[in-house]
Parts: structure tokens; C-alpha cells; sequence
């Protein structure tokens, strides 16, 4: 594409945040620290985790941009950056502050000093957070051993994503809203980037979505030029990428070249042969890929942030906290937090606006795109303390207890309670 090119080595890589746990040089795959993720209910773009498949694309000539949408549509046409900024904007976001420290004071007064601005803009503003299929994905393997990048707890995160509504720009195309079906026989529309993967042979990254979904404004399915008030940087998909809210990362296509309007879903790598839900019973001596959909929405999911595996803590009381999300739109009904395996529970507060206690609804005080944080302050008194968290969401959707339940051999949707183990300085060493 003329002034948008795919790299085929890494030798033109943007910098990175030095705080950021890498799991992955080539393709960079990186992931914030478990105290940084929750920082802000808005994740800063510095720590909100790099998911690739190759090298990052560079754009040469932003004015020389534009991008394709055609297959099955009456009226094929090539967009500029200019007249895709000229539809309306929307602005779909994520993360809100919970811990307070002075020296954060400056990071986070930029943050609402950038929802202000978008405010004043006249933008619409929605919250929505992005998770990676593969996160926690090194918990299951610890269990039985998966393929795929190792991923902690945090390859998710909450932006504010601002561009077009996909549903808009379809109707550019001659694609009306609420479309289930084109007068052309499309039912997809599939998202074509410029980079090159090695899974695909060296081709671009594919992926795409029922057109019904594309086509709904409620979906909220947008076409980003920006991340948190600002221009998107490379590594997040600069200068145009897909955002499909409530669903698993791998459809949200980033460095558009294409959208193309196609009868059957995308035959693609990573849509036909990767992020498939299977049974344990199913390995790679018998899989058969073509038996499972994509996976699309993400299942109900929860984290303690606040705590690692074997930390040390003195008696008395101990501050929990994490996050919790659905897919779906689903909001977070309830978090359970144990702080003996399990065996009893009690019930953490949830929010997402600061001082605001979280209600799992659809009016407008619900962001049904954003994560929810959640606190609990206990009183851990035993010497060694199992501290578990699960979250129900709204359609009464429960974190499974065992990872084994759920395990698949490609290591993604690790959703099982999460366990942090940890000890207590009274504890003889």
C-alpha cells in the first residue's frame, strides 16, 4: 500500500517502556506489571501490553494512506485518513484510578486532563478494555504444557479508543445498518492488515466479524486513529485499526489495508487454525480445527493485582485488588474473594469511576465495554493464606474453579479462579 509497508525484519522496531515484562522479543509480546496494570482505570498506552505476529508496520506517507473497502458491496471506494476523520466520532475507553501515591499525581492529572479535552471536543465517550486471548496463559501451562507465547495476568487493558463507527463507514459502501446479509450475498466482513506472519506465510494478519455485529451502532465497532486522546502509536496500530468491543484481541486487526465484504467468514491463520476453544481431550496428534468456531466473546474473567505468588505480608489487615471483566457487554455482577482456598467467601467492592460504587446495568453510569476494579480489605491473621478471587457477570456467567476443566492445548481463555499464595511474617522461615 502506498505509504504503509509491512517490514520483513526487525530492524525498525518503535521503543518501549522499560518497566514492561517481555515475553517475546521477535515478535514483540510485552505485558505491564501486575502494580502497574491497575494503576488507572485508563491503562496509560506506555503499559498497556504489545501483542504482535512480526515486525511493526511504518507508515512513510500518511497523506499517501488510504484504505480499501470492497468485495461484496455495490459501491467499492478508497478512504484517506482525511475523509475517514470527517464521520463522526466516537470514543470508546477504559481504566479509572485506585491507587493514590503522590508521585503518580502528574501521570494521572494528564489522563482526565485528556477525557476533558475529548469532552470538550463534543465526542461521544464509551469505555471499553482490550484483552489478549492468550492472558494467564502461563498459569495453564504451569499445569500441563500449551503452545504459545507465556502471558501473566495482564495482557488486557482499558483505553480510550477514538475514531469512526465501522457501521457508519459501511454505509459508505452502500451497506446499510443492521445488515445481516448484502443484496451481494455478503454475511462477513473481514479486516486485512499489512504486516507479514510467519503463520500466514509471510501474508498480512486477517481476521473479521459477522456483518450483523459490524453493522450495529450498538456494537460500537470503530475504526481507531486515536488511543487515549492521542494519535495511535505503531506498536498499537498506526494510523488505522479495528476495536470490536466485548471480544478476544485477535479481531481487532491493526495497520488496515483492507476491509473486505465476503460471504463466508475469513479463511484465515488465526480465524481457522488458532484461538479455538477445545477440550483437554483434544491434542496435537488428533485435533481437527475445522470442528470449532473462532472464538469471539470473551468469557467472565478476574485477577488479584495487588499480590504475587509468595509474597510476604505482615498480620493485620491486607488491601486485594484486581479486576474483573466480561465479554459480551455482559457487565460484572459480583466479586468473591477467599482468603482460605475457597472454603469461605466474601463479597469485594466494584468500581469504576473513583468513590463510585458499580452497578451492573445499561444505563449510562455502566461503562458495558470497561473492566471493573474491585477492593477488599482482610484481616490475614493465619501464617500461610490461599487468596482466591472469581467474578459472576451479569448473565450469572462464573469463573470455573479448575484450570484443568478448561484446559486446551493452544493455552487460551485461562479463566479459572485465580490463586495467589502468600505468607505471613509471622510465619517461622
Amino acid at each position: 500500500m502506498p505509504g504503509l509497508i509491512g517490514p520483513s525484519d526487525y530492524s525498525r522496531e518503535p521503543p518501549r517502556h522499560p518497566s514492561l515484562k517481555i515475553n517475546a522479543k521477535e515478535p514483540f509480546n510485552a505485558e505491564p506489571t501486575r502494580q502497574d496494570l491497575i494503576l488507572s482505570y485508563i491503562t496509560p498506552v506506555d503499559y498497556f501490553y504489545k501483542r504482535n505476529h512480526g515486525p511493526i508496520p511504518i507508515v512513510e506517507d500518511i497523506d499517501r494512506y488510504s484504505l480499501a473497502i470492497d468485495g461484496l458491496v455495490d459501491k467499492p471506494i478508497q478512504l484517506s485518513m482525511a475523509q475517514i476523520r470527517l464521520l463522526p466520532k466516537y470514543n470508546v475507553t477504559a481504566t479509572l484510578q485506585v491507587d493514590i501515591k503522590v508521585f503518580l499525581f502528574y501521570l494521572f492529572r494528564n489522563i482526565y486532563s485528556m477525557l476533558d479535552s475529548i469532552m470538550e471536543s463534543g465526542s461521544k465517550i464509551m469505555f471499553h478494555h482490550l484483552q489478549c486471548a492468550g492472558n494467564r496463559r502461563t498459569a495453564m501451562s504451569q499445569q500441563l504444557k500449551v503452545r504459545g507465547v507465556g502471558w501473566d495476568i495482564s495482557a488486557l487493558g482499558n483505553a480510550v479508543w477514538g475514531g469512526a463507527k465501522l457501521s457508519d463507514v459501511l454505509e459508505l459502501v452502500g451497506v446499510s445498518k443492521l445488515t445481516s446479509v448484502t443484496s451481494s450475498g455478503g454475511k462477513h466482513v473481514e479486516f486485512i492488515s499489512i504486516d507479514k506472519c510467519k503463520e500466514e506465510k509471510g501474508g498480512p494478519y486477517k481476521a473479521s466479524v459477522p456483518i450483523s455485529q459490524a453493522t450495529n451502532p450498538e456494537a460500537d465497532v470503530l475504526l481507531a486513529y486515536e488511543m487515549n486522546g492521542e494519535i495511535l502509536n505503531r506498536d498499537h496500530g498506526y494510523p488505522l485499526r479495528v476495536v470490536v468491543p466485548g471480544v478476544i484481541g485477535a479481531r481487532s486487526v491493526k495497520w488496515l489495508d483492507r476491509i473486505t465484504i465476503i460471504e463466508q467468514e475469513c479463511q484465515g491463520f488465526f480465524m481457522q487454525k488458532d484461538y479455538k476453544m477445545f477440550p483437554p481431550s483434544v491434542n496435537w496428534d488428533n485435533i481437527d480445527w475445522s470442528t470449532r468456531r473462532p472464538q469471539m466473546d470473551f468469557p467472565v474473567q478476574s485477577a488479584i493485582c495487588s499480590l504475587h505468588d509468595v509474597d510476604i505480608v505482615k498480620p493485620g489487615k491486607v488491601r486485594i485488588a484486581g479486576y474483573a471483566v466480561s465479554g459480551g457487554g455482559r457487565g460484572i455482577e459480583r466479586v468473591d474473594v477467599s482468603i482460605d482456598g475457597g472454603k469461605t467467601w466474601f463479597e469485594a467492592s466494584r468500581y469504576q469511576k473513583t468513590g463510585v460504587p458499580y452497578v451492573s446495568d445499561d444505563d449510562s453510569s455502566c461503562d458495558k465495554w470497561a473492566w471493573v476494579l474491585f477492593e477488599a480489605i482482610v484481616n490475614l491473621q493465619s501464617e500461610n493464606a490461599d487468596i482466591v478471587v472469581k467474578a459472576v457477570d451479569s448473565s450469572a456467567n462464573v469463573q470455573p474453579e479448575n484450570v484443568m476443566s478448561i484446559w486446551n492445548l493452544r493455552g487460551i481463555l485461562n479463566t479459572s479462579w485465580h490463586h495467589v499464595y502468600v505468607r505471613s511474617t509471622a510465619a517461622k522461615l
